[in-house]
């Protein structure tokens, strides 16, 4: 039976939930089964996990989604045990010379070899014989829910691991991480402290004032890189970034957030503005931080080499049959630190 059509790209899971449907009906009279013999039940699982999965994978959650927030890396598998990479810089300088000396300069390299580990993460789900045994006795296709609350669980986790490196709720890294807003390495400072009575925070500062922060942030990544990289995106709180687009300059000309944007087609610099809600109390004395950073692969990168994925159903006690889920995860590497800039107490 066909569920899957190629022109449009979609599956037809109505089409799939009905034939479900019709094999939950044909499980009715052997439902009992279920309590003795784990190939019926296996056999029940199995054709209609494969349309659950399916629904739920074509699923997105765009509150957990890395997407425009760090480059994904794929690369590996799911029972890799880490990677190896290699930074090189260019080390020498040109020289006037002496038509007869012999104190040529030469070109030479650093080079500096680095090693980030994986680990094994999951998060499955569960059927009880009784839901089971409703399902075929009243020939009904078994739901999505389960599995969809085991995906976001998943997106929840590889969220917090690649923002903070800890897991969600957590206030320590287990695995000694830190994530894309807390790099150590990473240059940080104040914002200059010239709100009303010489305080940091943006409450207390005109549009023109936080304009200038920004700029120094995202100025900062060239400086700091000998002009190397140039910030193309600028992380803010969410609250941080919506004030930025509603609030029009000081003279009325336009929203702060488009003044700092610029326009392309007047030749200006395009910055690309996110909300990244992990910056919320991440700076100093747990003030709001704002981040700008070259968005480059290069620059920083999530190591998930091995995607959440399902594993086939199996009987886990005498009333339970699990389906569990696991993920190979290397968590947030920012290599090249001064491309990216934090600024804190906004």
């Amino acid at each position: 039976m066909q569920f899957y059509d190629a022109a449009t790209g979609k599956v037809d899971y109505r089409a799939w939930k009905d034939h479900d449907a019709a094999l939950a009906f044909g499980f009715r009279d052997s439902s009992d089964a279920f309590y003795t013999d784990v190939q019926v039940g296996v056999a029940f699982l199995t054709p209609q996990l494969w349309r659950i999965e399916a629904e739920v994978y074509e699923r997105k959650y765009p509150n957990f989604e890395l997407d425009g927030l760090i480059y994904v890396n794929e690369d590996g598998d799911m029972w890799d045990v880490g990677t190896m990479f290699y930074s090189r810089d260019a080390v020498g300088r040109a020289e006037f010379l002496s038509g007869k000396g012999f104190d040529m300069p030469y070109a030479g390299q650093l080079n500096d070899q680095a090693t980030r580990g994986y680990h094994l993460a999951g998060i499955g789900y569960e059927w009880t014989i009784q839901e089971m045994q409703r399902a075929a006795k009243l020939g009904r296709a078994l739901g999505s829910e389960k599995a969809g609350d085991a995906t976001l669980a998943a997106k929840v986790f590889k969220r917090s691991v690649a923002m903070t490196g800890r897991t969600p709720g957590a206030t320590t890294s287990e695995k000694n991480w830190t994530g894309l807003v807390n790099d150590p390495n990473v240059p940080v400072s104040n914002v200059a402290a010239t709100g009303t009575g010489t305080t940091t925070a943006w409450a207390n500062k005109t549009p023109d004032v936080i304009s200038k922060d920004i700029w120094d942030g995202v100025n900062a990544v060239e400086s700091q890189t000998g002009e190397v990289h140039t910030a193309t995106t600028v992380g803010l709180p969410t609250a941080k970034l919506r004030y930025i687009e509603q609030t029009r300059m000081t003279d009325g000309s336009g929203r702060i957030i488009d003044f700092i944007r610029g326009d392309n087609a007047a030749g200006g610099r395009t910055i690309q503005f996110v909300n990244i809600r992990e910056l919320a109390g991440a700076g100093a004395s747990g003030t709001d931080r704002m981040m700008a950073w070259d968005n480059d692969r290069q620059v920083a990168q999530f190591h998930l080499p091995g995607e959440h994925t399902f594993l086939a159903p199996r009987q886990a006690s005498d009333m339970t049959y699990s389906v569990g889920g696991i993920m190979n995860v290397g968590g947030t590497e920012i290599r090249l630190p001064k491309a990216v800039v934090y600024r804190d107490g906004i």
